[in-house]
């Protein structure tokens, strides 16, 4: 997968994604917008908005800010916007998941809705996420993994080879996402029909992984003169 595959599949799917992706995936961006429980003020920020099938979702009492990669799908998204009188929508913009072009701590809460099999990186999703996310907030996503269904998974792995022209990847581990990403999940449920996506909820854990590398350097430091020759 890289951006420029990613660009050319959504550009496709632009026009007639709402009609092929829109209500059978609904269930899963309600389910993410209920488990947020959002507060008056705060501001969200949704990575790979898409066409902004989820805006109408969220309460009016908070600000939501959109990135998507695709400016095709973002001026779907603009459209829905005007016609549905988005008011609490702060902007809409054209950006890098991977690369976000927000400050640190930025956001209460941050939600990649059907995105982590579509990046090439998805653990520099994670890490931008992570990072424009305040400490101790709100990470939540949902995304279809891997079945563990021997027949549906044997599918998967035929088709993963067409990652490219679908724009994602058919046989994406969760298993394997979560290890490598290391999010400090709080709960993951099944959604959609047949349970074929999950929703993942975690707690932003920079202050952990950053008293753990300080504590990391602070054992390097003591070891030093213990190993040095005398």
């Amino acid at each position: 997968m890289d951006i420029q595959a990613i660009e050319q599949a959504y550009r496709r799917y632009a026009r007639f994604y709402d009609a092929c992706f829109g209500a059978v995936f609904q269930p899963g961006r309600k389910a993410i917008v209920d488990s947020m429980d959002c507060d008056p003020g705060e501001r969200i920020l949704e990575v790979g908005v898409g066409t902004g099938l989820s805006l109408p979702l969220y309460p009016h009492d908070v600000r939501v800010v959109g990135i998507d990669i695709s400016r095709d799908m973002l001026d779907q998204a603009r459209a829905r916007r005007a016609r549905c009188g988005l008011d609490h929508l702060a902007a809409l913009m054209v950006m890098d998941a991977e690369n976000m072009a927000f400050a640190d701590d930025r956001f209460d809460a941050v939600v990649a809705m059907y995105v982590a099999s579509v990046v090439p990186h998805p653990e520099r999703l994670v890490d931008e996420m992570r990072r424009v996310c305040k400490p101790g907030g709100r990470i939540f996503m949902v995304n279809h993994f891997h079945s563990r269904n021997p027949v549906l998974g044997g599918v998967e792995r035929l088709l993963a080879p067409l990652s490219k022209q679908l724009g994602f990847r058919p046989n994406f581990s969760l298993d394997d996402f979560l290890g490598a990403t290391g999010l400090d999940v709080r709960r993951t449920h099944q959604v959609n029909v047949f349970g074929f996506s999950t929703v993942v909820e975690a707690r932003n854990n920079k202050p952990v992984m950053a008293e753990a590398e300080s504590k990391g350097r602070g054992a390097a430091q003591r070891l030093v003169p213990a190993l040095a020759p005398s």
